[in-house]
């Protein structure tokens, strides 16, 4: 019994429309696809409605006709039949359809109403947690959050699909938009010609993984990117640092914007030219449009709540996470950790699709990969990474442990980024220049200063 049920409210449902959405599926073959596209047997009240239902699902997805006599039988071979009422019942519901017609209006009423108790039911729920002083208050409110979304996510899926017609006239637009912008990016810009080229930017809803080996420069290369975004083209970004804070990552912006050796900068043996070119670069970087979040082993829940809230309040077109790594699932127990990371995965990737930007996430590949170009069965932990990725590139330098220490002082070293996964263009390798003394990478034709 539910909590509504308890204090003497019933729960919001209404038996005759449900009645009517079962009674049209046995009349009119039309109706079942219809339902559908709206119901499921959890969002009926009536128990025995949620039972028929059920069987309504069976018998859609196994293709078989849905009437009297195929109910009946598929309801006896589950042993559910008497349990929702016996052949009387069911025969009862088709008289209570004054027109199949009418099955949309009807399954959205129930739906609905399936929405409100679910609702409530979260409501009562999260009343008994607020009471509860043990319950941690982030986790309370990730908790509510999530639960709301779902309930959302669920509802918004039903009757979305488009005919073709309504597509066209808005990819023609933006085709003609960029023949007349004189062939800027379709999507968010790199900063990286030789990048864009091949991906046309990082575009909306899409999940991008960069990869590489420790110390090789994805936090360089994202941090790179996210300063060419926020502060050459004053595109708003999200960049959620897991593994440094907030200053040691402003620390290696000062640097590369202001083209000061990151290790004056650490050590703070800087000339008086120095800080000129660094109060120039804060004031670039105080403009830019660039929205960090620190904190460390950040819950999925977490993460997932903030990055809503940046899309909110600042409109933020791209997100950079480093690194998925360091992200904590919501499972509870004793789960392996390659679940977990497919778990994170599949939400990140919803998560572009829900806030319609691209999300770019930074991941590491195995020690296999060591000295040899890193392939898509070197990513970490799980292989789901690569399934949900719509993009995945690597960062490889050729090393050679004999040249470690003279490549780390050219004042260039010469870097291949791998696209080893586009789903919507084409694969391939482009050359980048990664600057030690600035930990920034730049493109290869423009000279050092």
């Amino acid at each position: 019994m539910s909590t509504s049920e308890m204090f003497g409210n019933i729960p919001p449902h209404n038996k005759d429309a449900e009645r009517a959405v079962i009674g049209a599926t046995l009349i009119d073959q039309e109706a079942a696809p219809t339902a559908l596209e709206f119901l499921r047997a959890k969002d009926f009240y009536v128990k025995a409605h949620s039972i028929i239902f059920t069987a309504v699902e069976y018998l859609s997805n196994s293709g078989e006709v849905i009437d009297l006599i195929t109910m009946t039988e598929e309801l006896k071979r589950t042993g559910m039949l008497e349990s929702c009422g016996g052949v009387s019942y069911i025969a009862s519901l088709t008289s209570d359809v004054p027109t199949t017609a009418n099955i949309a209006f009807y399954a959205k009423i129930v739906s609905g109403l399936s929405i409100r108790r679910q609702l409530l039911k979260i409501s009562n729920e999260l009343i008994a947690k607020a009471y509860d002083e043990s319950e941690d208050t982030q986790e309370l409110l990730a908790d509510a959050e999530k639960k709301i979304f779902d309930i959302t996510d669920a509802s918004s899926t039903t009757g979305s699909y488009m005919a073709a017609s309504e597509i066209v006239k808005d990819a023609v637009d933006m085709i003609e938009k960029l023949y007349h912008s004189g062939g800027d990016y379709s999507g968010v810009p790199s900063g990286f010609p030789e990048l864009d080229n091949h991906t046309s930017g990082f575009q909306n809803s899409e999940f991008i993984i960069i990869g590489a080996r420790p110390s090789v420069g994805k936090t360089a290369f994202a941090l790179t990117m996210a300063s060419n975004i926020a502060v050459r083209k004053n595109i708003p970004v999200g960049f959620f640092t897991l593994e440094m804070s907030g200053k040691s990552l402003m620390q290696r912006l000062f640097s590369a914007e202001a083209r000061i050796d990151s290790k004056k900068l650490r050590s703070g043996m800087l000339k008086h030219s120095d800080f000129t070119k660094l109060t120039e670069a804060a004031g670039r970087l105080y403009e830019a449009p660039l929205y960090i979040e620190d904190t460390p082993n950040i819950k999925l829940l977490d993460l997932r709540a903030k990055a809503r809230r940046m899309k909110k309040n600042e409109d933020i077109k791209i997100i950079f996470i480093d690194y998925i790594g360091l992200i904590e699932s919501d499972q509870k127990g004793n789960i392996p950790r390659h679940e977990q990371v497919a778990e994170i995965s599949r939400s990140l990737k919803a998560l572009a699709r829900e806030l319609d930007i691209p999300i770019v996430c930074l991941s590491q590949v195995g020690r296999q990969s060591e000295g040899k170009e890193p392939t898509l069965a070197d990513l970490r932990e799980s292989g789901s990474i690569e399934q949900d990725a719509d993009v995945v590139m690597f960062i490889h330098k050729k090393r050679d442990t004999e040249k470690d220490i003279a490549e780390e002082n050219k004042a260039v070293i010469d870097t291949d980024i791998i696209l080893a996964k586009q789903r919507n263009g084409p694969i391939g390798t482009v050359r980048l220049g990664f600057v030690p003394r600035y930990t920034k990478f730049e493109s290869l034709t423009r000279e050092p200063q």
